[in-house]
């Protein structure tokens, strides 16, 4: 065992070689100068170091959060003030024309499905009135075969109408000698005949109505088919 001289000073245990005792200062606020200390005096360790550990790791990891949406975290190189201005004045035009776009896209499809609905509105409108006309247009043409319109007044009236609703569509469709079509002829009488080589429309009792196509009513016809 290994005496200690009398009267010499003990050893520190902080390992200071002059054997001075050290402090270490925590305090926030300097006393000289009443300022805020913005980090632990150099020298420092334990808590003080912590803390100023912990505020900059917190720094870190906003600043790496706020990259992901800077333009100019993808760069090799530190910009100028001007360039970066200039990247972030392109970014914000490249998604303002991107937004332009989107709306320009949406409002031609909004026009398209409103046109289109439109002229629907306007076939269904038409072919509503037309079928509250069709026993007039029938009459109309029964007349007219009959030979009753020639010579009257009314001829003239049946004219104008047909001609009025022929610009809105509307025709009269079926005629002797034209082939059947099942899709706008419904036959009502049926017999075979060597002269026709198809089945063929032989008499129009009724003719078919349409507007833009659309078959209102079909021609109500006897049909011809060929011997068998």
């Amino acid at each position: 065992m290994t005496d200690t001289p009398t009267g010499a000073a003990a050893p520190d245990p902080t390992g200071d070689p002059a054997g001075e005792p050290r402090f270490t200062d925590k305090r926030r606020i300097d006393p000289e100068t009443g300022a805020v200390r913005e980090s632990a005096p150099a020298g420092t360790g334990g808590e003080g170091a912590q803390e100023a550990s912990t505020v900059q790791d917190s720094s870190a990891n906003e600043s790496s959060a706020a990259g992901d949406a800077d333009p100019l975290a993808g760069l090799d190189f530190e910009p100028s003030t001007d360039d970066a201005e200039l990247i972030a004045a392109q970014t914000t035009a490249a998604e303002r024309l991107e937004d332009l776009q989107r709306l320009q896209a949406e409002y031609v499809n909004y026009r398209k499905r409103v046109d289109r609905d439109r002229s629907v509105a306007r076939d269904q409108a038409v072919a509503g009135v037309l079928e509250a006309l069709v026993p007039v247009l029938d009459d109309v043409e029964l007349a007219r075969q009959h030979g009753e319109l020639e010579g009257t007044p009314f001829a003239a009236i049946a004219d104008k109408l047909e001609t009025t609703l022929g610009r809105f569509g509307w025709e009269r469709f079926g005629a002797v000698g034209e082939a059947f079509d099942p899709q706008v002829h419904e036959a009502l009488m049926h017999q075979h005949s060597g002269d026709v080589t198809e089945p063929t429309v032989s008499m129009v009792m009724q003719p078919g109505h349409r507007v833009a196509g659309r078959v209102v009513r079909a021609a109500r016809v006897g049909v011809t088919s060929p011997d068998a």
